[in-house]
């Protein structure tokens, strides 16, 4: 059985990660899916996904949080699991450091510079961190001996450490570092970490820079200590770290502080062998340590490393760097498909056989004629291929589940029924034109041109939009499952087949505004919902912006912005200038694609839990 589960999501870990969720679900019940990939270590939509295998075999419960049903302990205790003993620190949660009462305005003061401070840039995979972990990096510092005293370098900064060591510094009332280098790509960041630590009293120098080149060569060997949270791939971490040895003072004993997400077994060997290959070793290391406002896949948390340097240690990429950096420059590697109908494994890309997944459904499976086709791992170039056709021996990817939505907008807690509107097909036909803006009002968007909505056609190819139909009632099943349990945790109706009923019924009414992406012959792999509804005050017409969610395919942002450009069209279409969208506070993704397309905040919806049964009779 626990074979079966493990195979059924293509889970890496195979058997002990299944055990894994069983353990935590038998230790944490009742347990949301957030805590149990926490607990663990998994993604949530893997830790989902499991979850699920588990249910329909009867062994966890169908209300959530989850639990394990009688079946479910019977199945614990026979794997001689039936043991509930924690003894993680209930003070600290594990996290080895407690924020003092002393630094709870240094809390207060960061959140309000997070939300004055630049937005999150996903392109460059970036995801801030909480007010509070930036406090405990700076406690890590401390506590380390790195600080106070001595200089530090930040190797990027979108997560403004720089600015929670100068607030720390303030609140205790004095600078607790003689001085900060910060080195980051961005000039609004570096800006923004200028105007903010002029008035409060370290010294903070900011470099403009792009970490692909060298180091400046005044920063060489000039800090003692260095502190990183590159981008979540074995070649960021590589080349994070080896500019953060640039910075470094020659000799043994530095510190280097590392921040990264989890990552599958063989991902996280790279990433282990590549601190080996610049000659650092582990002085610590603490899981669940970085909670960030995103990262829903990773649960919102990475590990936190602290580095020392040897006298082995040596940057391995002083020149400069070419190779796939962020999440999105390794779209140009060669990509493993799995063919849905025989599990056969094959690569497309640059040198495949095929250089595109179009190509690939044109012919078809070489193994059996069929497809379709299930996005895989990137491969390294190095990496011999298996021959065309042949299935794997065994899981070798932590493969996203099948049709496992990345959720972008957050879905209403009850479905509601669109209005009646004219033609919502999509492709979206030629849109009306924009109405005058009411007097007081900004355009936030207008209509793209025919070039350049022929242009985001083709990057969002072999995937196009249309119209929804009873048919892709399954795939917008998992598709809202998943954005209710990103939007709402504990309290998501994240069961797809319940989903699929509720839009099934909308659908009967109305399809108008339901909008999918996908490309021939195959299941929907994006979702748009927009239904135009009416003001019963002023009897104003205005749309509603309700969900948006895309799986996680090679060009999953340009389907996206296919999808929204679609619904914004379908509301010109008829007539609607304004438009409104709900979405969750962490969830930052969405946030960010809402600002590029120029909506703007307006309001913000607050919730307070009271106890129960102590009500005034």
């Amino acid at each position: 059985m626990l074979t079966e589960v493990a195979e059924a999501v293509r889970l890496q870990e195979g058997p002990p990660g299944v055990r894994s969720v069983l353990r935590a679900l038998r230790r944490l019940a009742p347990a949301s899916t957030k805590d149990l990939s926490r607990a663990t270590g998994l993604p949530v939509p893997i830790v989902a996904a499991l979850g699920n295998e588990l249910r329909r075999r009867g062994f966890v419960t169908t209300q959530r949080p989850s639990r394990l049903t009688e079946a479910g302990l019977d199945l614990v205790a026979q794997l001689g699991m039936d043991l509930s003993l924690d003894a993680t620190c209930t003070t600290c949660d594990g996290r080895e450091l407690v924020i003092p009462d002393v630094l709870d305005q240094a809390v207060r003061r960061l959140r309000a510079l997070m939300e004055s401070g630049p937005a999150a840039d996903m392109a460059i995979d970036q995801s801030h961190c909480t007010a509070e972990t930036k406090v405990r990096r700076v406690l890590a510092l401390l506590t380390a001996g790195a600080l106070p005293g001595g200089s530090l370098l930040l190797i990027g900064d979108d997560d403004l450490v720089s600015l929670a060591v100068a607030v720390v510094g303030d609140v205790l009332g004095a600078p607790i570092v003689e001085r900060v280098t910060v080195v980051d790509i961005s000039p609004e960041i570096l800006d923004y970490i200028q105007k903010v630590s002029a008035g409060l009293g370290t010294r903070v120098e900011t470099v403009q820079h792009d970490l692909r080149l060298p180091l400046p060569a005044e920063l060489h060997g000039q800090h003692d200590v260095a502190m990183t949270d590159p981008p979540y791939t074995a070649e960021g971490a590589r080349l994070f770290l080896s500019r953060a040895v640039e910075g470094l003072r020659p000799g043994p004993a530095h510190s280097v502080f590392f921040s990264f997400g989890g990552k599958s077994p063989d991902e996280m060997l790279e990433v282990q062998r590549e601190i080996m290959g610049l000659g650092l070793v582990t002085n610590g290391f603490i899981r669940n340590f970085n909670e960030y406002e995103g990262s829903g896949i990773l649960g919102g948390v990475g590990f936190f490393q602290h580095l020392l340097t040897t006298t082995s240690t040596a940057p391995t990429h002083e020149g400069e760097f070419s190779g796939p950096l962020y999440t999105g420059d390794k779209r140009t590697r060669q990509r493993e498909y799995t063919c849905v109908a025989c599990d056969a494994r094959l690569r497309v890309g640059p040198g495949a056989r095929w250089t595109s997944v179009a190509a690939l459904r044109d012919e078809g499976c070489p193994n059996c004629g069929k497809g379709p086709f299930r996005p895989g791992r990137l491969v390294p170039a190095e990496d011999p291929a298996t021959p065309a056709g042949q299935p794997p021996a065994a899981p070798a990817q932590r493969a996203t589940p099948p049709q496992q939505a990345v959720p972008a907008q957050q879905a209403p807690a009850a479905a509601e029924t669109p209005a009646t509107v004219p033609n919502p097909a999509a492709p979206a036909p030629a849109p009306a034109p924009t109405p005058a803006a009411p007097a007081g009002r900004t355009i936030g968007w207008r209509p793209p041109t025919g070039e350049d909505r022929a242009a985001l056609a083709g990057r969002a190819r072999p995937y196009a939009t249309r119209q929804a139909a009873e048919r892709d009632l399954p795939a917008i099943g998992r598709f809202e499952a998943e954005i209710a349990r990103v939007s709402f945790g504990e309290d998501a109706i994240d069961d797809p087949a319940r989903w699929a009923t509720r839009l099934g019924r909308a659908m009967e009414k109305s399809k108008e505004g339901m909008i999918v992406a996908d490309g021939p012959g195959e299941e929907p792999v994006g979702w748009c919902w927009v239904s135009i509804n009416q003001n019963a005050m002023t009897g104003d017409r205005y749309a509603n912006f309700r969900s948006l969610a895309v799986s996680p395919v090679d060009n999953r942002s340009d389907v996206a912005e296919l999808l929204l450009t679609a619904g914004l069209e379908f509301c010109l279409a008829n007539g609607i200038t304004e438009v409104v969208g709900r979405v969750h506070v962490g969830n930052v993704p969405m946030r960010t694609v809402y600002r590029k397309f120029g909506f703007d905040p307006t309001s913000l919806s607050m919730k307070l839990f009271l106890p129960e049964g102590d009500g005034v009779r």
